[in-house]
């Protein structure tokens, strides 16, 4: 599979950083640096446009080590990119640490995972199929 890209940034174009990475890394493009105080979000761009085949979607993620290490995450997570969209890809970047946080053009501030996905017909019911879990969710298995 092949996906087209425009680069309108000075960065490099996303790639992966290790051989068996599942995402490929994506820049923000800035013309000057932006700092975000706690609990602040903000939409930042990365230069970056593509075309994704049919049936097709790009998933914008947090990346672990900012979010470990600064308190910076993708606000909505996984952010999914349309086959159709052809717009710039932007990133809503949250600081959630107690500190102000700067960054800077060309940092890496999330991945991106192309996946492959389906849009089934919905059949409206009167009932579901019962299983042994039936409607038990959010802990219903316990903690350990």
């Amino acid at each position: 599979m092949t996906i087209k890209i425009i680069n309108r940034s000075k960065n490099p174009l996303p790639r992966y950083e290790s051989k068996s990475a599942a995402g490929m890394d994506i820049r923000c493009s800035l013309a000057e640096p932006v700092t975000l105080q706690p609990l602040e979000r903000r939409l930042l761009p990365t230069g970056l446009f593509i075309e994704l085949p049919e049936g097709y979607e790009a998933q914008i993620r947090p990346r672990s080590g900012l979010a470990l290490k600064r308190g910076l995450t993708v606000l909505n997570t996984p952010g999914t990119i349309d086959a159709d969209y052809r717009g710039e890809i932007g990133v809503i970047l949250i600081n959630m640490s107690s500190e102000a946080q700067t960054i800077e053009d060309g940092e890496r501030i999330c991945q991106m995972v192309i996946a492959k996905h389906e849009q089934p017909e919905m059949i409206e019911v009167s009932e579901l199929t019962e299983t042994e879990r039936g409607t038990g969710g959010f802990g219903h298995s316990g903690v350990k």
